[in-house]
């Protein structure tokens, strides 16, 4: 009896311990929890994020591979303001907003529309005057100061879980944060802060049409596609990643209001550099828009005239 309580004690320590030990962190949380599993062991976690088609990467553009069919994004009900209040909340990783109302997505290549679910955040650190970047992707090296992801499901499918059994299951929109003039259509959200310092908190606030957090539509006909994955465990990959190349203007002080919350409880860590490191790209492509490379009416033709001039001179 006292062999079988002895098994039984030690199988519950080991549960115990595997418990504690597969709780993920960012490498900015190792100081305060030594025994989470920074993004250097996110395997151990799960075996996917050790995989080939990982996710952020770094976009090395004299790399990228220019694709014709990548035309610009159809935004379905981005510039609508929804009916409900939003949900803000601290989720002990980031800032995260679900979403009901659904805005869509389709075209740019996608073959499919795609409905947004939620949105979130990644950021780095201020010490003293200096802020140290925290996007998760970066372009030719360069990293901005923060990085928003808008993450659509397809359309035809009712939850995360069962888009991912799909091949092409997840979308994820993600834009540059960069240092710029204060930002009005941010403010709204940034007050809402000091309501969810804590790990679990919630508060409400009025719902914003996605349009206005970010660049204006003409300035989205630029951006670069790959497949890759989430940048948390599990790691799913299957994601089709847009990334674009216009940043979000925001202020150092609006940034820096993101590192005024907690990752967990209080006198927990600041919450700040909650990004993933840069991933291997391995044997994967990066396309660019089409978009990219159209010039505007007036160009062509000033094109043109020079053409025909330069011509004209060789021949007298």
């Amino acid at each position: 009896m006292e062999l079988l309580f002895l098994v039984l004690f030690s199988l519950h320590i080991l549960k115990t311990e595997a418990v504690v030990g597969g709780h993920w962190c960012y490498q900015s949380q190792k100081y305060e929890l030594p025994h989470c599993e920074d993004p250097r062991q996110w395997y151990v976690i799960d075996v996917t994020c050790n995989g080939n088609k990982q996710s952020p990467i770094n976009i090395v553009t004299k790399n990228v591979i220019y694709d014709k069919s990548l035309k610009p994004l159809k935004f379905e009900g981005y510039d609508v303001k929804g009916s409900s209040k939003w949900n803000i909340e601290n989720n002990g990783h980031t800032v995260k907003v679900p979403l009901s109302a659904s805005p869509k997505i389709g075209g740019g290549g996608l073959g499919r529309k795609y409905k947004a679910i939620e949105f979130h955040f990644h950021w780095g650190v201020q010490i003293e005057r200096q802020y140290f970047p925290g996007s998760e992707h970066s372009i030719d090296g360069e990293k901005q100061a923060m990085e928003l992801h808008i993450v659509h499901i397809r359309e035809d499918v009712s939850d995360i879980t069962e888009a991912k059994k799909k091949a092409d299951g997840v979308a994820v929109l993600a834009f540059f944060i960069k240092v710029e003039d204060e930002n009005k259509n941010y403010a709204t959200l940034i007050n809402e802060l000091d309501s969810i310092k804590y790990k679990g908190q919630t508060a409400q606030m009025e719902p914003l049409p996605l349009s206005s957090l970010l660049p204006p539509e003409k300035d989205l006909r630029r951006y670069y596609r790959y497949e890759g994955s989430l940048t948390t465990p599990d790691c799913h990959e299957g994601v089709i990643w847009t990334v674009f190349e216009k940043p979000i203007e925001l202020s150092i002080s609006q940034i820096s209001q993101f590192s005024t919350i907690h990752f967990d409880r209080k006198n927990s860590t600041a919450m700040a550099e909650n990004f993933r490191p840069i991933q291997f790209l391995n044997e994967r492509k990066v396309y660019w828009s089409s978009a990219s490379t159209l010039l505007p009416p007036a160009k062509v033709l000033m094109l043109v005239l020079m053409l025909t001039y330069i011509l004209s001179s060789l021949f007298q």
